[in-house]
């Protein structure tokens, strides 16, 4: 039941904070939702983790459709040296992904520490 809470909290409220702030609040968010909401190291990694691929490539896949991928294809040719929106797609979802896994940890880990 915490992982879905921690999940969908993360999920919406990353998705709210990167209409209004810069995309590094996605860590902000992780991280605070594992402090209020306790849960074991490596869930906590999975939750943010999990929440941030997901959210992240599917608002990438959406706005790349919105223009049909042309900026997917030039910049994939820029990035990764071929043409491969789909790949790139993936990258930006693996970068979120790591991003709001790891601040989760961190979290995690603070909550921890203030608990001993």
């Amino acid at each position: 039941m915490k992982f879905f809470v921690s999940f969908l909290l993360m999920a919406l409220l990353s998705a709210a904070a990167c209409m209004f702030f810069p995309w590094w609040s996605i860590a902000v968010v992780c991280f605070s939702v594992s402090v209020f909401i306790p849960q074991k190291n490596w869930m906590a990694f999975c939750t943010g983790f999990l929440s941030l691929l997901i959210l992240w490539t599917g608002l990438s896949y959406w706005i790349s459709d919105q223009n049909n991928h042309i900026l997917a294809h030039r910049v994939s040719l820029l990035i990764l040296k071929k043409d491969n929106p789909v790949a790139l797609i993936l990258l930006t979802g693996f970068i979120g992904g790591i991003v709001g896994g790891l601040s989760a940890l961190t979290g995690r880990l603070l909550r921890a520490a203030i608990q001993k």
